[in-house]
């Protein structure tokens, strides 16, 4: 029974026990009772401060070279190449290259004949126009287009049918004069089938005999055509018939053959000759025997002579000036007429634009040729480069580029707030994540001075130059510390001391009574923990940056959530004029 009762006794103390000390653990301790607030306060002292904005944003190379095939700027000028072929690609992505260093070669198949065709064509035309100003082609690059156009003699002979007089005006195509080279003449005998088979063969001599004169005269046989030609009787002179002419409606089978002779000085055309072939018999001789002549029956007429030329007018122009007169004998070059005019002047000026064109396309040929090398335009690292050998890429294709790291840009934006404290020119330092613990130089190229809009709060960009290194690439991210400014021996306070008031800033200070007074104060710099103060305080007060008064109902001095810190294990404060963690709390005096 006793022990029972002792078991019970144990039992309701330690029920009693514990409740008293939990609700000691939960009920708050008595609030000490102060007659005024207690204030934590900093002291103002000097030190350095310095100002940054953070940002972040992907590397991005500002040098670049495009790796492209020649050509396809500007409108494709005739004869220019096209397309290529890539003949050898030598380069690779993250290839290191150098500028000048050849990436791939191209080869243009059509190019030679393309430059060898432009290059007939400018002789041509450089030989047009030196015929039209009758001018040697060493002189065309000196000529004047109002100096009008001179014709010359195309050979050397005598001038005849000169139609033209100083002054007369001319029309393009007129023909104007013409030289012969009275030395030599030619025909067209016409032989008879029975004739033809007797032989007429080219280099063939020949013999003709005039009615002006008796004296026979040689001549040879030039070309001959084997087939028949029918000619009217009418305009067929028989030699059996004494010239007489058969009925015109009939037709004759002839066989044409081209005699050419020296003139002894006599010979005109229109002269009627009668032809003899003469046989081959072996003989070198010179003398032709009688026998051996074989008189055809149809005589001649002769034609022209061999050499003869006209002189075309090649504009409608004025003839300034006549250099010769009818049968003078001229030489080859010679002037004849001077013709100008407005026509003449545009003739030669197109002349002119046509030549300057072509030198121009045959320039740009040649330069192609020069260029199917294709060569790094700046010293940095192959980005990609999309070309196969046996590959075919069209003029002017884009298939690669080279950028360089040792200057990169970054586009950053920051907010509202911020961008005040950035300027152009302010340094910058980059980290990069992919190579912790190293830092690059930077600074800020250019600050936008209009914001955008984003989810409601203005974004300006920032361009940041950054001296970079071989093993930066193009996309990395990274993260920038841009310096707003830095001050070194100021008067500082914390942030937390510093109110606002009408727009002016403001601290409060405590006083040596105890009590709080309000400052106004400029401030300077200012980061996350604390700003410059360039007046209104001096070194060594104390601003305030809480105080009881600042409590909630629930809050009290010494309890966990006090906004006084505390050095004390368990949390609870301590009155009176003490100083813990530099923060000084007082009591006023009753």
């Amino acid at each position: 029974m006793l022990q029972r009762i002792f078991m019970i006794t144990v039992i309701v103390s330690l029920v009693l026990g514990g409740g008293y000390y939990s609700y000691r653990q939960l009920m708050p301790p008595p609030a000490e009772e102060v007659q005024g607030p207690v204030y934590a306060t900093e002291e103002v002292v000097k030190g350095d401060i310095a100002v940054g904005v953070e940002a972040s944003g992907p590397l991005n190379p500002a040098d670049h070279g495009a790796i492209r095939v020649p050509g396809g700027y500007g409108p494709r000028q005739a004869g220019a190449v096209n397309s290529y072929i890539i003949d050898e690609v030598l380069a690779e992505e993250g290839d290191e290259v150098k500028k000048g260093q050849v990436l791939v070669r191209l080869t243009a198949p059509d190019l030679d004949t393309n430059i060898e065709a432009k290059q007939e064509q400018l002789e041509a035309d450089r030989e047009y126009l030196a015929d039209l100003m009758g001018i040697p082609m060493g002189e065309l690059d000196n000529i004047n287009p109002s100096q009008g156009i001179t014709l010359r003699a195309p050979i050397t002979g005598r001038v005849q049918g000169l139609i033209v007089i100083e002054g007369t005006d001319v029309k393009q195509g007129t023909i104007v004069a013409r030289v012969v080279d009275d030395s030599s003449f030619k025909l067209t005998a016409k032989l008879t089938p029975t004739e033809w088979q007797r032989g007429a063969n080219v280099g063939g001599r020949a013999v003709l005999r005039f009615e002006e004169f008796g004296n026979l005269v040689n001549a040879k046989v030039t070309s001959v055509n084997p087939s028949p030609i029918p000619v009217a009787s009418s305009e067929l002179f028989d030699a059996q018939y004494a010239g007489g002419n058969y009925d015109e409606d009939q037709y004759q089978l002839t066989y044409w053959v081209t005699i050419e002779g020296e003139n002894p000085g006599l010979i005109r055309p229109g002269m009627r000759a009668q032809i003899g072939l003469v046989k081959d018999d072996g003989s070198s001789s010179e003398k032709i025997s009688p026998t051996s002549i074989n008189w055809l029956r149809y005589y001649s007429k002769v034609e022209s002579y061999v050499n003869e030329e006209t002189v075309l007018s090649k504009a409608e122009a004025i003839a300034t000036k006549v250099f010769v007169h009818e049968m003078e004998t001229v030489e080859k070059g010679d002037a004849i007429v001077s013709l100008a005019g407005e026509d003449a002047r545009d003739k030669i000026e197109e002349k002119l634009d046509e030549i300057r064109d072509a030198e121009t396309e045959l320039r740009q040929m040649r330069s192609q040729m020069d260029q199917l090398e294709v060569t790094a335009s700046i010293d940095g690292i192959v980005a990609d480069i999309g070309a196969q050998p046996g590959e075919t890429v069209e003029a002017g294709r884009y298939f690669g580029s080279v950028y360089t790291t040792s200057n990169m840009r970054m586009w950053v934006e920051i907010d509202d707030v911020d961008v005040l404290l950035v300027r152009q020119g302010a340094p910058v330092d980059v980290t990069v994540d992919a190579l912790p613990g190293k830092t690059f130089e930077g600074e800020v190229m250019h600050v936008s001075q209009m914001g955008r809009d984003q989810n409601g709060i203005a974004r300006f960009q920032v361009n940041i130059q950054v001296t970079g290194g071989p093993e930066l690439r193009p996309g990395m991210q990274a993260k920038a510390h841009i310096d707003a400014g830095s001050a070194e021996g100021v008067l500082l306070v914390p942030l937390e001391a510093i109110f606002e008031e009408e727009g002016q800033p403001k601290v409060e200070i405590l006083q040596e009574d105890g009590t709080a007074k309000v400052i106004p104060v400029e401030l300077g710099l200012m980061n996350d923990r604390v700003a410059e103060v360039k007046s209104g305080l001096e070194e060594g007060q104390k601003v305030i940056t809480g105080s009881t008064e600042d409590l909630l109902p629930s809050q009290h001095i010494g309890s966990k959530d006090s906004i006084l810190p505390s050095n004390d294990d368990d949390g609870e404060g301590e009155t009176g004029d003490q100083s813990t963690n530099g923060v000084e709390r007082s009591v006023p005096a009753k």
